[in-house]
């Protein structure tokens, strides 16, 4: 027996040594057929470089502070020197404790887990951070089998040691939180520490770094917005791992678990959110044009939503915000309650002088519109069906200026609702550059998504008068103090009747009125005979020059504001006043780069032209200063106590239906339109609805808290720039003009 075993002893020694380098055998051939990619896909090491993850466009004002972006995942990645070191040391503390002692693969941790399932014990989970972003970076397939999942594992173990071999610890760890999603629309470290806190990444406190790492458990589970208990829980368990590392001393934790989760300043970064949502989204439509026209190096087109561009606009973010300011302060302050209240109790509201039949259609038209009625449609209802299911009160939520609000109402009258808020456009334009500062399309893009200041053509009324003197100014017949007779004109039509425009009022019929004083005061009458003396296609071809591309009938009304022309065109148009007569066409982008912040391209105005000569231009200025010293808009000075250099008009359309104010200083130019969606909505006295009422209060707002603010460096005492050659007509009119401040000529 003892011969048998010494005899026996060498083969079973053989055959345990021949079965350990079989098996090391087996794994170096297997793990090096999966480094060569020859057992399926393995990332190169250019797309180890490069991994594809969809990188989100971010839009930033010209000071540089991103004002908005354009995903499928709202991602933009960091480099390690912009992560804060708790938010670093929180996620070593919970995810890898051992991360710089391994070279990808933690061989104790793998032991610890083997053991654990072996003894049927947890014992933690045995992946490293490397580990974890292989898996971030080439996701697994969702349907896989236990054999292929781990066949996938053993990948991940490679891609790890590649990437390790090819990044630094600390490149690592910011491809990790690049690539890790946070919930809430939030993928990567930068958009969530902006969506939860509303910070940068460096920024991040110990306790805030330690809820956004206990998220990554799960996402869901732990939200501080929808399991809030939970993501307390969560967050301590995070503190303690690193007081338990020396992350943290012992006061530091235990004053930190006792803080609830502020999450007051958390909103989801989508596109109906932010900052300058009107003008994200017509930039948005002028981006994919673009994209659609330039290729990468690889040949394929750009992305907007997946590409990571960075887009530099002509905004300034701090004029913006009071643009947005002054619209929700005057509109949804003031404004509005004095719509209500001009309407209660009436059964007809908002819709005025509408028959009971025309309303009905007006509704019914804006039912047919909404995407329930489509759906409606779509399942094989009738019109008659849809009708009855439109009057049933169902559970929503709806705007109102104090914020969302939860209410039972049918869809049909919450239509009726929308329709009775007045909306809003504002834009501002630097003069001397046309670069757009502000855009205000609407007062809430959620709800509200029409664009009030590129998109919506609207009657501009006496806003369009300026033109008409324009031409006059500059044909060198007339000056601000020519006398003009204050009476009636009629024009022969084509069709053999004649039109006669009449004032709003009687203040000095009859009597000789300077241009000046006719301007101030809108006098229809002064308006036709210049009309008259040159012609409607004058008139046109001199807008053409001035940036006005929208329809215009030749037709003698156009002297009172017919024309349906967008703000966005008015604005440049006023502008070239203050830019000596030089028209440059609004410009809103300055360059796009790539996610690496290499330019593809810069911008500068595509048209820039002498629309009118300097003196013109100068006569101008003149003329509508006189609006505000004493005429429609008086109130900017007396009311709103402006102190600076402003020339401007007010204008509103018939019954009241639109109300407008361009206003002009030496260093910003801007217009304001107020109005509802439909033209039958509106105010009903002419007092409420004139723009000096409606539009001019927005303007004076905005202009005063734009030149309250030292570092937008906007002097009050700068002045209008004088011709550089001496201007050879009378300006001053003192003499002649009545500077009594009458408001009743507002058309």
């Amino acid at each position: 027996m003892a011969t048998a075993r010494k005899n026996n002893r060498p083969n079973w020694i053989k055959w345990l040594w021949r079965s350990y380098f079989g098996i090391i055998g087996v794994l170096f051939i297997l793990f090096f057929l999966i480094s060569m990619g020859w057992l399926g896909f393995m990332p190169s090491f250019e797309e180890l470089e490069n991994p594809k993850t969809n990188l989100a466009t971010e839009i930033y004002t010209d000071d540089g502070t991103l004002m908005g972006k354009y995903f499928v995942e709202n991602r933009t990645n960091v480099p390690y020197q912009e992560l804060s070191p708790n938010v670093v040391n929180a996620l070593l503390a919970t995810e890898d404790a051992r991360f710089y002692k391994h070279s990808g693969i933690d061989s104790r941790a793998i032991l610890r887990v083997t053991l654990g399932v072996l003894t049927f014990s947890h014992k933690g989970g045995g992946s490293t951070l490397t580990q974890q972003l292989a898996k971030n970076l080439f996701p697994r397939d969702p349907n896989a089998n236990v054999f292929k999942l781990i066949f996938t594992k053993f990948k991940e173990w490679v891609v790890a040691t590649k990437l390790e071999r090819n990044y630094t610890k600390e490149e690592i760890i910011a491809m990790y939180f690049n690539t890790v999603d946070f919930g809430s629309l939030a993928h990567g470290i930068k958009s969530a520490s902006k969506t939860f806190f509303d910070k940068e990444p460096k920024d991040l406190s110990i306790e805030e770094s330690a809820m956004l790492v206990g998220l990554l458990k799960a996402p869901s589970a732990y939200s501080p917005i929808r399991n809030p208990e939970n993501a307390l829980r969560r967050r301590n368990v995070v503190l303690h791992q690193m007081y338990h590392y020396d992350y943290i001393t012992k006061e530091q934790y235990e004053t930190l678990k006792k803080k609830p989760i502020d999450v007051s300043k958390y909103t989801i970064q989508d596109h109906t959110a932010g900052l300058g949502t009107y003008f994200r989204e017509y930039l948005r439509g002028e981006l994919i044009k673009w994209c659609d026209s330039h290729a990468k190096s690889d040949g394929t087109k750009y992305n907007l939503y997946t590409d990571g561009l960075k887009v530099y606009t002509t905004i300034n973010y701090k004029m913006q915000k009071y643009a947005e300011e002054a619209v929700k302060e005057y509109i949804g302050g003031s404004l509005q309650k004095q719509f209500n209240q001009e309407w209660k109790g009436i059964k007809s509201a908002p819709f005025y002088n509408l028959s009971e039949k025309e309303a009905n259609e007006l509704m019914m038209r804006a039912v047919k519109q909404t995407p329930r009625y489509s759906a409606l449609k779509a399942s094989g209802m009738s019109d008659m069906q849809i009708k009855t299911e439109f009057m049933k009160p169902v559970k929503m939520r709806v705007f109102s200026w104090r914020g969302e609000k939860d209410t039972v109402m049918s869809p049909y009258d919450s239509i009726k609702y929308y329709k009775s808020f007045l909306q809003c456009g504002l834009m501002a334009v630097d003069p001397k550059n046309g670069q757009i500062k502000a855009y205000v399309g609407g007062i809430n893009y959620k709800h509200f998504q029409f664009d009030h200041v590129s998109l919506s053509q609207r009657q501009v009324g006496s806003t369009f008068k300026p033109f008409v003197y324009t031409l006059a100014m500059q044909e060198g017949e007339f000056s601000p103090c020519s006398m003009v007779p204050n009476v009636p004109v009629s024009f022969e039509m084509g069709d053999g009747t004649t039109w006669t425009p009449s004032n709003s009022g009687n203040a000095r019929d009859g009597e000789m009125v300077t241009l000046r004083w006719a301007l101030a005061n809108s006098v229809n009458y002064i308006s036709a005979y210049l009309m008259k003396r040159y012609s409607p296609q004058s008139v046109i071809t001199l807008c053409r020059k001035m940036g006005i591309t929208a329809e215009i009938p030749a037709v003698p009304s156009i002297c009172l504001g017919t024309p349906e022309l967008t703000l966005l065109e008015m604005v440049g148009a006023f502008a070239t006043y203050a830019n000596q007569g030089i028209y440059n066409q609004p410009t809103y982008l300055v360059k796009i780069c790539d996610n690496k912040g290499n330019v593809l391209e810069t911008f500068t105005p595509k048209k820039s032209q002498e629309a009118i000569d300097q003196q013109t231009a100068y006569l101008m200025i003149k003329l509508m200063q006189g609006v505000v010293e004493g005429g429609t808009a008086s109130r900017l000075r007396y009311k709103y106590d402006l102190k600076m250099p402003i020339a401007g008009k007010t204008g509103t359309t018939q019954n009241n239906s639109d109300g407008w104010f361009m206003g002009i200083t030496p260093q910003v130019v801007g217009g304001v339109w107020v109005g509802c969606e439909d033209r039958s909505a509106h105010f009903r006295s002419t007092g409420q609805g004139q723009g000096a009422n409606t539009s001019l209060p927005v303007w004076a707002l905005f202009v005063k808290k734009c030149y309250a603010d030292k570092s937008l460096k906007l002097d009050e005492k700068i002045g209008f720039k004088a011709p550089d050659k001496p201007i050879t007509v009378e300006t001053d009119c003192s003499g002649a003009v009545d500077n009594s401040n009458d408001d009743i000529f507002n058309k």
